[in-house]
C-alpha cells in the first residue's frame, strides 16, 4: 500500500475521532458546560490583558468577540483539531459555538490553545456567527508544559477580525495549510 493511502486513512480516521470526541465542553449538564466555557473565557481574556494590557480597551470598543478552547494533533502529514467557545456581542448576547479543524502539512505533535476573536464590525462578527467558516495558513513552532516553556503566537489580522492566540500546553512543531470551520452549538444555545 503506498504510503499517501496509508497516511490518507490515518489523517481520516484522526479526524473522525477528534471531531467525535472533543467538540462538546466539560460537564454533566448544558448548564455546567456554560460555565466552563465561561470560566475559559475569563481565565483567556485575564491572561491576554496581563500580556497585553491595550487589549482591554480594544476587547471593551469591539462589537463584540469570540474565545475558542481548542485541542490540535499533528502528525506527520496531516493535523485535526477540535474545540469549543463563545461569541459574546457589545449588547452582551452570548452564543456558544463548536469548531473542527482539519490540515494537511508536516508537523508533529499535540497543542492544547486559547484564541480570541476581537471582531472590527458588527457584520463581520454577524457573520462569523452564522456562517463561521474561515480558511488559511498557518505555521508555528510552541512548546510549553503548564507554567514551563515558551508560547510563540500573536496577533493575526484576518478579513475584519483579530485572532490572538495562547498555548496552554503541548509540544508542536508545524506548518500546515488549515481549514476550520465554526458553527453554533445547538445544544447549549436552546434550553
Amino acid at each position: 500500500m503506498p504510503a499517501y493511502v496509508r497516511y490518507g486513512s490515518l489523517f481520516i480516521m484522526l479526524a473522525n475521532l477528534l471531531v467525535i470526541s472533543g467538540c462538546a465542553a466539560p460537564g454533566q449538564t448544558r448548564e455546567d458546560q456554560r460555565q466552563h466555557i465561561q470560566q475559559t473565557e475569563r481565565e483567556v481574556l485575564n491572561a491576554l490583558y496581563d500580556l497585553k494590557p491595550d487589549l482591554r480597551t480594544d476587547v471593551a470598543r469591539a462589537p463584540g468577540y469570540a474565545v475558542f478552547s481548542n485541542v490540535n494533533v499533528n502528525l506527520l502529514l496531516a493535523s485535526a483539531s477540535t474545540g469549543y467557545g463563545v461569541a459574546v456581542s457589545k449588547s452582551g448576547e452570548r452564543t456558544y459555538m463548536k469548531m473542527g479543524e482539519v490540515g494537511l502539512g508536516l508537523g508533529l505533535g499535540i497543542k492544547d490553545f486559547r484564541a480570541l476573536f476581537v471582531f472590527d464590525s458588527p457584520e463581520v462578527m454577524n457573520r462569523f456567527v452564522e456562517r463561521g467558516w474561515s480558511f488559511g495558513g498557518h505555521a508555528d513552532a510552541a512548546a510549553k508544559a503548564q507554567d514551563k516553556g515558551v508560547a510563540v503566537g500573536g496577533e493575526v489580522v484576518v478579513d475584519g477580525m483579530r485572532v490572538y492566540q495562547l498555548t496552554e500546553s503541548g509540544i508542536a512543531l508545524q506548518a500546515t495549510l488549515k481549514g476550520t470551520k465554526y458553527w453554533k452549538d445547538s445544544e447549549l444555545n436552546f434550553d
